[in-house]
């Protein structure tokens, strides 16, 4: 953390409230720990305002007969959130969230990136939920989200829905529905709510090959982006990988123009980042996450910032 503060950053994001390095997500987050996680985070003189994570929602998103109960625990873990003081959750509604095809693939002068290709996926085998429909995914979504929103309502959590990474149709089987800006302006539709909004995060919104500047405006303009992953790729939904943040497709100048359009003023971080010469390299856990491309990516931003708000600084968690 005092790295983070030497950088100039205002705050983290969190993740969730376990009680041991390798424990289990709990079924219910309480009220003492999310405490203990933010007061943990501010006695450095930083924020903890996200959490980027979510209760165990399995049976949720299958739409098992026992979701209630998940629904229930994620309830009142949305309450112990409010009442602890974080006002963000950055949550996915995928049964097969995240996925690349290759996990260290030579970028930039031989740094390290993540990948996709389709090509490689496509015979993949079902996973263990056979094959689930798009309808599917959108009935229980709405089931949740209608159930939820009072509660987020009353605790002033705002609920912030990351898209489909990668924004595919259907990946082993199980349809990715929210890969689309008409998939996003269903969601704040369905229900309208100040806590019903989007993790806008410019990788998958790339992916998905539209303009960026004009999508953060569009959702923007209608306060339904709550969080941002400032980030950027080469390619499209079926073959893209990752890259430093001022080697890839998006005008990131115009991107952070918009942003100060909207009077954004919500947690903006990185996301993925290189793996750099003499970082340390990927061994088993989520790349993207290495000290030296952050530290880079950090940089990068600020310089944004600072061309498009003068010294006036936009909040960024990282």
């Amino acid at each position: 953390m005092p790295c983070l503060k030497q950088l100039g950053v205002s705050g983290i994001v969190g993740g969730p409230p376990i009680t041991s390095p390798n424990g289990p997500v709990p079924e219910i987050w309480e009220f003492l720990p999310l405490l203990h996680c933010r007061k943990l985070v501010e006695d450095r003189g930083l924020k903890l305002k996200v959490i980027e994570a979510r209760p165990p929602m399995d049976k949720i998103k299958l739409g098992s007969q026992d979701r209630d109960k998940q629904i229930e625990n994620f309830c009142k873990s949305i309450r112990n959130m409010g009442a602890a003081g974080i006002h963000i959750l950055c949550y996915d509604f995928s049964l097969l969230p995240w996925t690349r095809t290759s996990l260290a693939k030579p970028t930039r002068g031989g740094a390290l990136v993540t990948a996709f290709d389709y090509e490689l996926m496509k015979d993949a085998p079902l996973t263990e939920y056979g094959t689930i429909s798009e309808e599917r995914i959108w009935d229980n979504w709405e089931y949740f989200i209608k159930k939820v929103i009072p509660v987020a309502e009353e605790a002033k959590v705002k609920l912030a829905l990351h898209p489909d990474d990668p924004p595919i149709p259907s990946l082993r089987g199980i349809a990715r529905p929210f890969r689309s800006v008409e998939a996003f302006r269903r969601v704040i539709e369905t229900v309208d709510s100040d806590y019903n909004g989007l993790t806008f995060c410019q990788g998958c919104f790339a992916e998905m090959g539209v303009n960026i500047p004009e999508t953060i405006r569009y959702f923007g303009k209608r306060e339904k982006i709550f969080f941002v992953h400032f980030r950027d790729i080469r390619g499209n939904a079926y073959k893209f990988e990752e890259t430093f943040h001022d080697d890839g497709q998006t005008d990131m100048l115009e991107a952070m123009k918009a942003y100060k359009e909207i009077d954004f003023d919500d947690p903006l971080r990185p996301d993925h980042v290189p793996t750099m010469e003499g970082d340390e390299r990927y061994t088993g856990g989520t790349p993207g996450y290495t000290m030296l491309g952050r530290i880079y990516a950090i940089g990068y931003i600020k310089g944004l910032m600072e061309a498009v708000y003068g010294k006036q600084a936009l909040k960024q968690d990282c």
